[in-house]
């Protein structure tokens, strides 16, 4: 089972660069890896704030699939596949729990949305009259 071992380590790898370099403040804003919402992207500063807010929790499941990528290698057979199933997916809640705390914290921080765009980045919302009030 060395391969759901190294499928584990190299996850790891993975959440632990992204959450040293968010901590760090180093994460280029990008769409790809990264708290990357509408409201992150709107700015590096934003960008750089919801990452480093979301950074303990990619480092916390970082750590966890390091670990069971451990227990993983000395475990071997059913027991090593269904260690990796469980820690991969308590990492990903892991992970959930740090991007929407850093999509939270952008929010909050990025500037309103001008007030006849529905919300919509290109301004071509299809409830664009729902959002206006009704003549009366």
């Amino acid at each position: 089972m060395f391969v759901v071992a190294l499928i584990l380590f190299v996850l790891a790898l993975v959440a632990l660069t992204i959450g040293a370099l968010g901590f760090s403040g180093r994460l280029p804003r990008n769409r790809f890896v990264g708290v990357h919402t509408e409201a992150a992207l709107t700015d590096d500063q934003i960008f750089r704030v919801a990452n480093r807010v979301a950074a303990p929790t990619s480092v916390a499941a970082g750590a966890l699939l390091f670990a069971g990528g451990l227990i993983a290698m000395a475990a071997g057979g059913v027991v090593a596949v269904l260690v990796a199933v469980v820690t991969a997916v308590v990492a990903l809640f892991t992970l959930g729990a740090g991007a929407n705390a850093g999509a939270q914290t952008a929010e909050s921080l990025a500037p309103p949305a001008p007030a006849g765009d529905c919300g919509s980045s290109c301004g071509a919302c299809s409830l664009r009259d729902a959002c206006e009030p009704a003549a009366g």
